[in-house]
């Protein structure tokens, strides 16, 4: 009887320095946790990253966010693109009355994503995705589109077999109504895991949703993204809830990019104008609406004279 006390003694120590061990090893590993800066190409990079984490510190404390505009898909043409959206901006901060200002480009570009067809960046991107989902890691695409572009937005993502329902976080489907993350913010929605943030600081639009959801804050982020500054916007506020960032900035669409043709854009949007009017006109503004599209009013008044 004695040797069968010992013999358990033993044994509830030894499982006891196992569990400490494990328990040290696991608490190592989420310290250890660095901010991570890094440029890629391929969407496969960022899935090593991911899953390397999640064997580090537990699927359930890994949280993957992607963008959605040139970083998973991306216009079939220059005109529309995230960049096509920047030369109309610089062109109405510098030189509002050039007639190639479509003056509210943000209800252009509703009409554009209408008519256009979007593509994968990458040819395995949706598969690339799905391996990530499959691991029970939870994913959720965050962009800078307004809840204005949602049909369309779902309509390609659909098309291109990206699907962010079930590693969503938050309530089944998300929020039948769009809210303001934010005091004095934008109305934005979060809908089957993506979360249409309508320009607005990634980094607080991604703490809100944690907050909105009631999802307990990850051990690590990881977000993709063609654009440095909303990376840049995700390490600031993460950052300061001293919760690292692995911040991925997806190169895969910057020659694109650097050949933007504005000269073509406008072309092309000449062809296409009356076109989207006309059908608005006789079909009804329900999915897109352009009759704010135009030079803004002093333009045309001194065009006039």
């Amino acid at each position: 009887m004695k040797y069968i006390s010992i013999k358990a003694t033993l044994l509830s120590v030894l499982t006891s320095l196992t569990l400490s061990a494990c328990s040290t090893q696991q608490n190592s590993n989420v310290t250890s946790l660095r901010n991570l800066d890094q440029e890629t190409s391929n969407l496969t990079d960022i899935k090593s990253d991911v899953m390397t984490l999640a064997r580090q510190v537990g699927k359930q404390n890994v949280l993957m966010v992607f963008d959605i505009d040139n970083t998973l898909l991306a216009m079939e043409q220059g005109l529309g693109a995230d960049q096509w959206y920047d030369w109309q901006k610089e062109l109405n901060d510098s030189d509002r009355c050039n007639p190639q200002n479509v003056g509210n480009r943000f209800a252009a570009q509703g009409a554009i994503y209408f008519a256009s067809a979007m593509r994968p960046t990458q040819a395995d991107g949706a598969s690339v995705v799905k391996a990530i989902q499959d691991q029970g890691i939870r994913v959720i695409a965050l962009t800078s589109r307004g809840q204005d572009y949602r049909l369309q937005t779902f309509r390609e993502l659909r098309r291109n077999n990206f699907d962010f329902t079930f590693s969503a976080i938050g309530p089944a489907g998300g929020y039948a109504e769009p809210f303001t993350p934010v005091e004095n913010g934008r109305l934005s929605r979060y809908e089957d895991g993506v979360f249409l943030t309508a320009g607005q600081h990634k980094g607080d639009m991604l703490q809100a949703l944690l907050s909105k959801t009631g999802t307990p804050l990850p051990e690590v982020v990881v977000m993709a993204d063609d654009k440095q500054a909303n990376l840049d916007a995700i390490k600031q506020t993460f950052g300061s809830l001293q919760i690292p960032v692995h911040a991925w900035r997806y190169t895969g669409e910057d020659e694109n990019v650097r050949n933007f043709d504005s000269q073509k854009a406008a072309g092309q949007w000449r062809e296409i104008e009356a076109s989207l009017r006309q059908i608005q006109q006789v079909l009804g503004a329900d999915n897109y609406d352009m009759s704010s599209v135009r030079l803004p009013e002093d333009c045309q008044l001194d065009a006039s004279h």
